[in-house]
């Protein structure tokens, strides 16, 4: 009996993609653009296996006469047409909650490492200058932080941020009643109250640029800007201008708008800690995801209600 046939359109790691190849028949290809689409219609794929940043356009999911899934490999789905995943009947999931901890674990990475400025204070010990790199450095004991968006990763930051003694501030559309922290309906007003702002909210359409010009001149030259959430929510161009003139002191990004293309107005600044979009990477999480994927997968074709399905 042949197993049914998968596609893979982004990188996942080689014994990840082995233990998927026990269920199913892979095409694995770097996108879902036209060669890549043409490679995959060489099989009746019946699951697509992608990730929020990828997602899958309206003309491969109409490419795919077979398909019935299309899967997230995270909890993200913002570029999934949805729309086009209704109109043929493909259901679609995602894997919420897998790599919650590990983002928060990374932001709170980002926010120390970035305000203490470690990189500055390793490359001046190798060097040879530690008498002269001895600055005196912001940290985190309390401070205020300003979180953009409070859902699982969000809350898992809020309390890693009050182990440190910080006063939490969050935004969402709507209070969450079950939290003490203060809500705040004005993005401006909670990045003037902050010091540390970190943006944890879905991305899409409805989030693009929400971190722009004037929030980043409300939070000020002391304040420092995380984003663990999608390079699209914060206006690049203004995010370079005020780190340019010091309008803010500092950014810590896993995400950027483009990526993996950094513009040059980043790289060339002093006041950023990059990572490459690894805040959810640790190896137990990928068996997770695995095993997520195979379960939603599984039950869409057996004519089941998978466990992590998006509304569409």
């Amino acid at each position: 009996m042949s197993l049914p046939a998968l596609w893979i359109t982004f990188a996942v790691p080689a014994p990840a993609v082995a233990k998927l190849a026990e269920k199913f028949d892979i095409i694995h290809t770097k996108g879902h653009g036209p060669e890549a689409l043409a490679e995959a219609q060489k099989k009746p794929i019946v699951s697509v296996l992608t990730n929020g940043a990828n997602g899958l356009h309206a003309a491969a999911i109409n490419a795919l006469p077979n398909l019935k899934s299309i899967s997230t490999f995270g909890a993200g789905y913002e570029n999934v047409d949805l729309a086009a995943a209704r109109a043929r009947g493909v259901v679609v999931t995602h894997a919420p909650g897998v790599n919650d901890a590990n983002v928060a674990d990374h932001t709170v990475g980002l926010m120390l490492g970035i305000a203490r400025d470690f990189l500055a204070g390793d490359r001046a010990v190798r060097e040879g200058k530690w008498d002269q790199s001895r600055a005196y450095r912001p940290s985190l004991n309390n401070k205020r932080v300003g979180i953009i968006g409070l859902g699982n990763i969000g809350m898992r930051i809020a309390k890693r941020c009050e182990a440190f003694d910080m006063t939490v501030g969050y935004n969402t559309r709507t209070p969450r009643g079950e939290v003490s922290w203060k809500h705040y309906s004005d993005l401006v007003k909670l990045a003037e109250d902050s010091e540390y702002l970190v943006a944890a909210c879905p991305g899409g359409q409805a989030t693009r640029h929400i971190v722009n010009a004037k929030v980043l001149e409300a939070l000020g030259p002391e304040g420092f800007f995380i984003n663990i959430a999608r390079g699209s929510v914060v206006d690049t161009a203004a995010l370079i201008d005020a780190l340019d003139r010091g309008v803010i002191a500092g950014a810590g990004l896993d995400v950027v708008e483009g990526e993996p293309v950094v513009p040059e107005g980043l790289l060339k600044s002093n006041k950023v800690l990059f990572t490459p979009h690894m805040a959810g990477r640790t190896p137990d999480v990928v068996w997770n995801q695995v095993k997520l994927f195979t379960a939603n997968a599984e039950a869409v074709l057996a004519g089941k209600t998978p466990p992590n399905a998006v509304p569409t």
